[in-house]
């Protein structure tokens, strides 16, 4: 069963968010959270679960206006996370959780859904592709402190 989450206490989201973003304290996750679900109308999150109720992965995407690198149109929703459990994983969960992702995207009036993975995700990169993503661009990111 895949739900929305409309609460930051929704059973299961938080967990899954720290299995996918183990660095983020829970205090960040909860603050995360807390926006994702304030304005249903710029951004969602969903949780399926599995026949026993318990959560096996979810989604979190965001409507933006701006410009995306590699879409050219806009608006577009933006895939911000996606987490299964290994055990649940190439069982159709994430698919699942993307056809979700995907019809609120429709609603929304967008014509493409994006993403990014960092360039050492290998497995990260190979879900996107089998869930039918095409890789646009690659970047490395460089920054110099000023004295």
């Amino acid at each position: 069963m895949i739900a929305v989450a409309t609460t930051v206490e929704h059973p299961g989201w938080l967990a899954l968010r720290r299995a996918l973003w183990p660095d983020t304290s829970d205090a960040a996750h909860r603050t995360e959270m807390a926006a994702l679900v304030a304005d249903p109308s710029r951004s969602r999150s969903w949780v399926v679960s599995d026949d026993a109720s318990r959560p096996i992965g979810f989604a979190e995407a965001s409507f933006r206006v701006e410009p995306v690198i590699g879409v050219e149109t806009t608006p577009v929703v933006f895939l911000e996370g996606l987490y299964v459990v290994p055990s649940c994983r190439r069982s159709g969960v994430a698919h699942r959780l993307l056809e979700a992702v995907t019809a609120w995207a429709r609603a929304t009036g967008c014509r493409a859904l994006a993403s990014d993975v960092e360039l050492d995700n290998a497995l990260g990169h190979a879900a996107h592709r089998a869930m039918g993503f095409q890789e646009t661009e690659r970047v490395v990111f460089y920054r110099r402190d000023l004295p």
